[in-house]
């Protein structure tokens, strides 16, 4: 499965428009997680935690668009774009988002 944010890929028709489709993923924040993250940012290094959390959603939802995409038929999508939002009570939970075109290349 070809996945790509551009409409088009080099060398290959769309032969075929299957439809849109999406994939999404919501993570919790954890407050051990929150206060490590904390103390990782005072020291100047990364926040490991939410960048190992953040990378699972991402992932999460691609696999969903993916699974999707086969369901059509499709051998590829197009055209994608993934989106970030706070979401809760206190922003306590962090949504993933991705959508894109369905497409069979021939």
């Amino acid at each position: 499965m070809i996945l790509t944010t551009t409409d088009q890929v080099d060398g290959r028709r769309v032969i075929d428009h299957l439809g849109i489709v999406t994939g999404e993923a919501i993570i919790g924040v954890n407050i051990f997680r929150d206060l490590f993250a904390g103390l990782r940012d005072i020291v100047g290094g990364r926040a490991g935690g939410y960048q190992a959390a953040l990378r699972d959603a991402r992932e999460a939802a691609f696999a969903d668009m993916k699974d999707a995409a086969e369901k059509l038929g499709a051998n590829a999508v197009i055209g994608i774009d993934v989106d970030y939002e706070v979401l809760g009570k206190d922003n306590g939970m962090l949504m993933v988002s991705v959508n894109g075109t369905a497409v069979r290349l021939g």
